[in-house]
């Protein structure tokens, strides 16, 4: 392979990676959090990440459902008031319902007799539709 080859093979792959790098710092970085395990009695499971301006929480409960919260740091900001079998909750700044960014958690707790199989997730930001 001649020098000249050598400089434009060398110049495309600069050129290619630079614009996979212009992509992907264009695009919004996608981190919804997902859990599905079984709980025994008294167990729990918690996802969490940062919010900007808004957080949704999903949950499902099998058998005799479970408890869901979200959480802002370890303050409880939204709560099921017993167990149920399917959840969801949004905290929007444009519903004015949103306390403000920080770290958000949806939590599933099994405060019943039985074991049952929980799938708990959390998105944020861009991520809620």
């Amino acid at each position: 392979m001649s020098a000249r080859s050598l400089r434009l093979t060398a110049a495309a792959t600069l050129a290619g990676l630079a614009a996979t790098v212009a992509v992907a710092t264009a695009c919004p970085a996608s981190a919804y959090a997902l859990q599905s395990r079984n709980l025994q009695p008294g167990e729990s499971v918690c996802v969490s990440q940062y919010a900007s301006y808004q957080v949704r929480g999903d949950g499902t409960a099998t058998g005799e459902g479970a408890r869901f919260k979200i959480l802002k740091g370890v303050t409880v900001v939204s709560a099921t008031p017993g167990r149920v079998t399917n959840w969801a909750a949004e905290l929007r700044s444009t519903y004015g319902t949103f306390p403000g960014p920080d770290y958000y958690s949806a939590c599933a707790y099994n405060t019943g007799t039985t074991a049952t199989k929980v799938t708990i997730a959390i998105k944020t930001d861009g991520e809620v539709f």
